[in-house]
């Protein structure tokens, strides 16, 4: 009997990838909905597309979609196109639902903690299915992904990196407890990916 190291990984159906990259782009979406009751902004793709949308009549989902565009030749190159439709579906539906959840749900205005909190918790979460189901929200997701598969550095650990200096600038434009909380956000929100997305605990592939 030959034993192996470590079980051959398991396989993720294509219902099983759709519902849970629904699930993921779902929590992504309702995240967005605190930090606009909260008046907070975030790191990433996702931050720039909230500055862009605060002051403008272009809404987050737009802002987002197109803010994106560009990260999708690194994913082609490094990652493949399986990996690639995958980023666009998602960047997609979660940009939808962002601009439609207000319609149908209604966040009244948070204490920039609660707000944070939540966030972080919700986007934390929904970031960790869309990555276990071989996906992300685009940009600097993209980037950490490839670098954990390729050179072993942890996806929170590379997001967290990019969304301190992101703050960093933020500092410039905002008031420094807007920021002082949206990275307080970002920190749970990168703490979860950084103890939950390791492939030497979870395996399955689509």
């Amino acid at each position: 009997m030959i034993l192996l190291d470590t079980p051959p990984p398991d396989r993720h159906t294509l219902s099983e990838d759709i519902q849970g990259m629904m699930i993921g782009c779902t929590l992504v979406a309702l995240s967005i909905q605190f930090l606009r009751a909260s008046d907070l902004i975030t790191g990433q793709i996702a931050g720039l597309a909230l500055v862009v949308s605060y002051p403008t009549n272009i809404t987050f989902g737009v802002a987002f979609f197109v803010l994106n565009l560009p990260f999708y030749w690194l994913a082609i190159r490094q990652m493949g196109w399986r990996f690639t439709v995958k980023n666009f579906v998602a960047v997609t539906s979660m940009s939808a639902m962002a601009d439609l959840m207000p319609l149908v749900l209604r966040v009244e205005p948070l204490h920039p903690a609660v707000g944070a909190a939540l966030f972080g918790l919700c986007a934390g979460m929904g970031l960790l299915g869309l990555f276990r189901h071989g996906a992300t929200l685009g940009g600097v997701g993209i980037v950490a992904l490839w670098l954990q598969d390729t050179r072993g550095i942890r996806a929170g650990n590379t997001q967290l990196a990019f969304d301190l200096c992101v703050f960093a600038v933020a500092l410039f434009l905002f008031p420094w407890e807007i920021v002082a909380w949206s990275l307080f956000g970002a920190v749970i929100l990168n703490i979860i990916i950084t103890i939950n997305h390791r492939n030497d605990r979870y395996i399955a592939r689509s």
